[in-house]
């Protein structure tokens, strides 16, 4: 299977995300699919996939090579089944809980065995820092928000953060007091292509970048701290502090917290390429494919598109991020699909999740 080619490559035996680093408030917005759709979502963490279920849609197939990130997806639907709100944000870690053992346990007897026992053997992470922040990507923020992060700001600077400003006020307390040597010399030690793909993401991950990562997420962290407001950003609220604020992903949001639990049901977790739903025969009216198309080379990722073309209906649209390789439709496609240029500028433009450079929203003609 070509999109099984990353498979070989980087591993899929551990969590690498517990919760999703995609803004899924650009992602429901670009999908923009008519109620009643059938839905396709790499999995990841799950949380996205759950946003979908807000699009109202038939089914949402959720995909992923990876049975870790499928558990994650499916600990999540038993929390919403069986705890209220406020629980379900302590399990998460967004905010802080003294009962997170207790939550687990509860939730976990709506496991199957397999699940239970997976997440039985990180039962001491869970009570720690939440179902959210046990992946190796949290970990790697947790690295540096602990060891790196104090060395270079001061914790009233960090709560300035999250202060609502107007943007000129953010933009001069971004390049006066936060942007300093430090802060600069932080950013080039530990968000280097190196340190991130050994600590972060997978060394594989970056087998087709080019160019500097700390050089990348300086720039788009200007945009998070100044072009948008901080005080509305889940991830950037986690990265610094370890917890969300009074901003959450869309999915963990209190006024849709009862209809994703109304229809959990409509949600079917795969493990495996993103190939076997296109071997199934079955079509799809729209999919959120996350950033998987720069771990390929280009005559794999040429391959896995066209695939996923196959399985789409007419008006279908394709939503995906770059990070650092730039993929857009390939060449050999590009007259079936067309690009809808606005849709994307007002999602990159509002995207919190400042780590992307490009955002691709393609429809099937």
């Amino acid at each position: 299977m070509a999109e099984a080619d990353i498979a070989g490559r980087a591993r899929f035996d551990a969590i690498r995300y517990a919760q999703l680093w995609e803004d899924a408030d650009v992602l429901v917005d670009a999908l923009a699919t008519p109620p009643g759709a059938t839905l396709v979502s790499i999995a990841s963490a799950g949380d996205n996939a759950l946003a979908m279920l807000l699009l109202d849609p038939a089914r949402v197939v959720t995909i992923d090579l990876s049975l870790a990130q499928i558990a994650c997806l499916a600990i999540r639907i038993a929390a919403y089944r069986c705890l209220d709100h406020a629980g379900f944000l302590e399990l998460m870690g967004s905010r802080p809980s003294s009962r997170r053992g207790e939550l687990l346990d509860t939730v976990a007897r709506g496991l199957d065995a397999t699940d239970q026992a997976f997440w039985a053997e990180r039962r001491g992470g869970v009570i720690r820092y939440g179902l959210g922040g046990v992946g190796k990507f949290e970990n790697y923020f947790r690295i540096f928000r602990t060891y790196l992060l104090p060395l270079a700001q001061s914790r009233s600077t960090i709560d300035e953060v999250f202060r609502t400003k107007p943007k000129p006020e953010r933009a001069a307390f971004f390049d006066r007091r936060w942007n300093n040597w430090r802060w600069q010399l932080t950013l080039k030690l530990f968000f280097s292509n190196f340190v991130m793909g050994r600590l972060g993401r997978d060394p594989a991950f970056f087998d087709h970048v080019e160019g500097s990562l700390a050089d990348h997420v300086a720039r788009q962290l200007r945009h998070a701290g100044v072009d948008l407001d901080p005080a509305d950003n889940p991830y950037l609220h986690w990265i610094l502090k370890g917890t969300h604020g009074t901003a959450l992903p869309l999915a963990w949001r209190p006024e849709h917290f009862a209809t994703i639990r109304s229809r959990l049901d409509r949600l079917e977790l795969r493990c495996g390429a993103l190939e076997a739903f296109v071997a199934t025969g079955e079509t799809a009216d729209g999919f959120n494919l996350s950033d998987i198309f720069e771990y390929m080379p280009t005559d794999i990722f040429t391959s896995v598109y066209g695939s996923i073309l196959g399985a789409a209906n007419p008006g279908a649209r394709l939503v995906y991020w770059n990070m650092m390789v730039p993929r857009r439709v390939p060449p050999a496609f590009a007259d079936r699909v067309e690009r809808l240029v606005a849709v994307e500028t007002t999602g990159r433009a509002a995207d919190k999740a400042f780590f992307y450079s490009d955002f691709v929203v393609e429809r099937v003609r």
